[in-house]
């Protein structure tokens, strides 16, 4: 495989099930199926000594080994607190995803005989700094050089208008996962994808549907024995609920009542579940859905989009009827349900397939003009896409792909973030405030400078507190933000008060920021960083991760 037609490949990355896809040699994205023949690998890993079992016999033996499995560790991602111990040593997060990363991408290089080196990794739109680092850091430690972190519903966009719709349309991406909820409105044209939105919760999820069934049948377990002790705190009972609970939601989505068998303390109670009940326990849970989908509505108006012209619905969890019945209710529009497991994968590889296939043209087109890669980018917009409308048919002949399907690799993808960025300030009446720079559904990439002032004469040093919120204000109560940051400008002696201090905010496409603050006087102090969050595995402590992921075998 010549350099042209290096693959760059695609990873949903699940809270409940993971896959992988990539574009195969007739242009069409492809899910390639694990070593049990399945498109999707649950998320769940096992302990087993010094091993590490990845999939579904790992979720089975979630219910014998409860204490040696990590399922559903995406909503860990980020959280400094989360670390899983056995055998004495203890794992992040990141540690734990990256096991996933190595099983899905390992049966695919089995499937395909062939090695994998490059990804894109999914996430949800409603990641922030911490989360996305975090997996980032994942495929990392995995081994894998981790070309683009993308929006879970932008991916599923992806995958519709490149599948499904020639059209150009206003979309809304509703996607359900296990874990995570996204909503996300979207401007499909024939030469690009734009986000315009997006809001969501990333922990509402099927899990959450699941979790509310155990709450019933605990409630039904004490009704029918009278006993009032809580048997969630078994470990063994508690997961062998849960994975009933799973099951009976996915019958529920075809039948109108199943049966449940919990056993306990010698006690064993049969309990029939119906879908009306189901329904019912969970409906506020559903009701959070349609309440971010208005809150996203709202700031899409601020954007000057009142209408759109379909409903998508992605993730496993849309499969359940009433979630469409109330979608259609609700908005008086039938929604499409889109390929709910595969699309996010899909997506991602149609990334990766542009990614590859752009790098190959300007490769060319640098060679065409003379030029490096560095300086042809550097050159205006309509002169690069006049050599790259050159050396198409080149880039076809090369890679075997066909005309249209290079001029379709050159889509525009645009996104927004999903979170508001700022620093701690003091208003006029010298209270502590978050200033915000970036804006919640910003268009990205984006550069944007504001001026500070100095707090006192002589002041040796700013501490700059870069702060992470959901407010859709400039100005943002600091409880109400994470710090996500801080860097520190030292100053030169003999500064008044008020000296000004500009600080330049800049995102790229995947939502990574780098901070500049520049001390504009004759000293043109200036400090710059790049925010790879605390909150995630650093340095020796990545080493050792990446170490150990080699010496541990996934099977």
């Amino acid at each position: 495989m010549n350099e042209q037609r290096k693959r760059i490949f695609g990873i949903d990355l699940g809270t409940t099930y993971s896959s992988l896809a990539v574009v195969d040699e007739y242009g069409k994205p492809v899910v390639v199926p694990n070593s049990d023949n399945q498109h999707i690998t649950p998320s769940v890993v096992f302990f087993d000594g010094e091993n590490i079992v990845v999939g579904e016999i790992a979720k089975e033996n979630s219910k014998i080994y409860p204490n040696d499995v990590v399922s559903f560790v995406k909503r860990s991602m980020g959280e400094p607190d989360f670390l899983f111990e056995h055998n004495g040593k203890t794992f992040r997060a990141e540690e734990i995803s990256s096991f996933i990363i190595r099983k899905v991408v390992q049966d695919a290089e089995q499937n395909l005989g062939e090695k994998i080196t490059d990804i894109v990794i999914t996430c949800p739109a409603y990641f922030g700094i911490n989360e996305r680092e975090a997996t980032r850091r994942a495929g990392e430690i995995a081994g894998y050089n981790v070309r683009q972190i993308i929006n879970e519903p932008t991916s599923a966009a992806i995958a519709y208008g490149f599948l499904e719709s020639a059209e150009e349309k206003v979309v809304l991406v509703y996607d359900l996962g296990g874990g995570t909820f996204d909503i996300t409105m979207i401007d499909i044209q024939s030469n690009a994808i734009e986000v315009i939105c997006t809001g969501g919760d990333h922990n509402l999820g099927g899990k959450d549907w699941d979790d509310r069934i155990v709450a019933y049948l605990l409630q039904e377990f004490q009704n029918t024995t009278k006993v009032e002790e809580d048997i969630l705190e078994d470990p063994d009972t508690c997961q062998d609920l849960l994975l009933s609970a799973e099951k009976a939601k996915k019958v529920l989505s075809q039948r109108d009542r199943t049966p449940v068998l919990i056993t306990h303390g010698g006690e064993r109670v049969k309990v029939v579940l119906e879908r009306k009940k189901f329904e019912e326990i969970t409906q506020d849970l559903l009701e959070r859905t349609v309440a971010l989908t208005y809150e996203m509505l709202e700031e899409a108006k601020k954007k000057g989009y009142w209408n759109y012209d379909e409903i998508i619905m992605v993730g496993g969890s849309s499969r359940m009827p009433q979630v469409a019945a109330r979608i259609k209710q609700e908005f008086s529009m039938t929604p499409k349900i889109f390929d709910p497991d595969e699309a996010v994968a899909k997506g991602a590889a149609i990334y990766g397939w542009k990614l590859a296939l752009n790098e190959g043209m300007k490769k060319k087109a640098a060679a065409k003009a003379g030029k490096t890669v560095e300086q042809l980018e550097e050159s205006p917009e309509a002169d690069i896409e006049n050599v790259l409308d050159e050396v198409e048919q080149l880039v076809a002949e090369d890679t075997g792909y066909s005309l249209s399907d290079v001029q379709r690799s050159r889509i525009r993808i645009k996104n927004v973030t999903s979170k508001s960025f700022g620093i701690i300030a003091h208003d006029s009446n010298d209270q502590e405030v978050v200033f915000n720079l970036i804006l919640k559904n910003t268009d990205v990439p984006t550069n944007i400078t504001k001026t500070f002032g100095t707090a006192i004469d002589d002041q040796e040093a700013v501490s700059i507190q870069i702060m992470e919120n959901e407010s859709n204000e400039t100005i943002a109560p600091p409880e109400q933000a994470l710090v996500i940051g801080t860097a520190v400008l030292n100053l030169p002696p003999g500064l008044s008060a008020d000296t000004p201090i500009d600080i330049t905010f800049k995102m790229n496409e995947e939502g990574r920021l780098e901070i500049t603050a520049i001390e504009p006087t004759a000293s043109r102090r200036t400090v710059r960083a790049i925010m790879k969050t605390t909150s995630v595995i650093q340095d020796d402590e990545m080493k050792k991760a990446k170490a150990r992921s080699k010496e541990m075998t996934v099977s």
